[in-house]
């Protein structure tokens, strides 16, 4: 046999180790960061007087990444995946991930263009913004899709390195370089202990991807089982400060006073949705034989972050500067513990629990980022953020004033808005069909305490207005932002199974 037909044969019996792309798959990744680059590109030769025009590229970018989620809704592609074993990928299209990627880019959009005007009103440098916006956007887009540690890792660092930096945006602003520093902190620590988390896992398995990992820890050797378990628990850790859920909130209120107002709306829907994107990823898929163990902890850490969050939105003084601000980021604390139910849940009854976070996170991200759309509105004449600069906004501008109203009302769940009281029943009852009827009685008290805030809030909006008001112009941007978020929220009050279509049954790659 000849040297180049041992080789023939050779390679015929080894397998291939070249792995296929699936382009269509990573569009929605891809697009998003690739435009980030052209913008950071551009600006090096943009003049000053162009420089807006870098706000609108990625305001398409977004438009686009989002746009080819649509031949994506099979939910039934993968790629990057093992030529040994093909059912482990690292990157699955599935419906889980769709659904996330729609909630991020979305978001994102909404963002884009509430910053448009911020940006220039602000003077912020506008090529390094827009590149950091889109490149943490391309991070979070690429964390619902991840199925092995690695790249969750990496995916939530792309996410969440670029927010540090927007965070503290702000030059020459105390605030905001004190906010980007406890978020700083904050995030290494909880990216420190989830590696060393992995790490375990990894040396207790032999694997890095999730559905292999779930496998192997089936059968843990008695003399690995404590490092698996120790495993598990700080990953957890690590992703309970990214969902910024108690004892690991105390970032919360002061990165979203500090940060520019787009960016605390972006950190409260998009950051919230990559910790709990990835919480949800490692317990349901790749932890469900330790579901004895993060099952009632998550129970624990749910029932303390909604009673915590609310509690604190409940002492905001309406004439303090920054607390309309506060009040929404301790309120995103406790809707955190909402968050947290169905994940709880899943531990006892399976993970198609899942479904109701994701359709209660759907909620949140239209409702809250038009709260901080109304908020960036109204901030433009009264820059102090006080609840109290509300007052008699009905009289001044009708429209912004609905829309907010509206937006309170979902997120306490009452008619008319709908969509709030149906995702709340949605989680309420994947507790109590997970028999944790104490979490559901902790749940229901919680929402009776937070319709006191968000009702004030609601009311003095259509008080009468204390001195002259004062009338602008709003920018069409911001404008756009509130009017499609409050059609968003009105048409799933109206139609709330559109979200219950969405996010029933399975949602994960069989």
């Amino acid at each position: 046999m000849t040297a180049m037909t041992a080789l023939t044969v050779l390679s015929a019996e080894a397998p291939s180790l070249v792995q296929s792309v699936d382009w269509l798959a990573i569009a929605p990744v891809v697009i998003t960061a690739a435009v980030g680059l052209v913008v950071l590109v551009a600006d090096l030769f943009a003049v000053e007087r162009h420089k807006p025009v870098l706000g609108w590229i990625s305001v398409a970018g977004l438009a686009a990444a989002t746009a080819t989620l649509l031949p994506l809704r099979a939910g039934d592609r993968a790629t990057f995946c093992l030529t040994g074993d093909p059912a482990a990928c690292s990157y699955v299209a599935d419906r889980f991930t769709l659904v996330i990627q729609f909630l991020v880019l979305a978001g994102a959009l909404v963002t884009a263009l509430v910053s448009v005007t911020a940006v220039r009103d602000t003077r912020m440098p506008a090529g390094e913004y827009w590149f950091l916006l889109l490149s943490s956007a391309a991070g979070a887009a690429l964390l619902p899709a991840s199925r092995d540690l690695a790249t969750l890792i990496v995916a939530l660092e792309v996410a969440s390195l670029p927010a540090f930096a927007l965070v503290g945006m702000r030059r020459g602003d105390r605030l905001s370089s004190e906010a980007a520093l406890k978020f700083f902190l904050s995030s290494v620590t909880a990216t420190a202990v989830s590696l060393m988390g992995v790490s375990f896992v990894y040396a207790a398995t032999g694997s890095l991807h999730l559905t292999q990992v779930a496998d192997r820890l089936e059968d843990v050797p008695g003399q690995l089982d404590t490092l698996a378990m120790a495993g598990v628990a700080l990953t957890l850790v690590g992703f309970a400060f990214k969902t910024a859920a108690v004892p690991f909130h105390f970032w919360v209120p002061d990165t979203y006073v500090g940060a520019p107002l787009p960016i605390a709306g972006y950190l409260s829907v998009v950051g919230k949705a990559v910790g709990f994107t990835g919480l949800i990823l490692v317990t349901v898929i790749a932890f469900p034989a330790y579901s004895d163990i993060w099952g009632p902890a998550l129970a624990v850490l749910a029932a303390l972050t909604m009673t915590l969050g609310n509690a604190a939105a409940l002492r905001q003084s309406p004439d303090r500067p920054n607390s309309a601000v506060r009040l929404l980021a301790w309120s995103s604390v406790g809707q955190a513990g909402y968050l947290l139910v169905p994940i709880a849940a899943a531990a006892y009854s399976g993970r198609d629990q899942i479904g109701s976070t994701v359709a209660y996170a759907l909620m949140y991200a239209a409702v809250n980022l038009g709260a901080f759309a109304v908020a960036a509105l109204v901030a433009r004449t009264k820059p102090l953020h006080r609840i109290s600069d509300y007052r008699g906004l009905y009289a001044e501008r009708p429209l912004a004033a609905l829309s907010l109203g509206f937006f309170l009302l979902c997120l306490a769940g009452l008619p008319p808005g709908i969509i709030g009281l149906f995702a709340k029943v949605t989680v309420f009852r994947s507790a109590v069909d997970a028999g944790l009827g104490w979490l559901a009685v902790v749940m229901a008290i919680n929402v009776v305490i937070a319709l006191y805030y968000y009702l004030r809030w609601t009311a003095l909006l259509f008080r009468t207005p204390e001195g002259a008001q004062t009338r602008t112009r709003a920018p069409w941007p911001v404008a756009a932002a509130v009017i499609v978020t409050a059609i968003t929220a009105v048409v799933l009050s109206g139609a709330p199974e559109i979200i219950l279509r969405v996010t029933s049954g399975s949602l994960f790659a069989q």
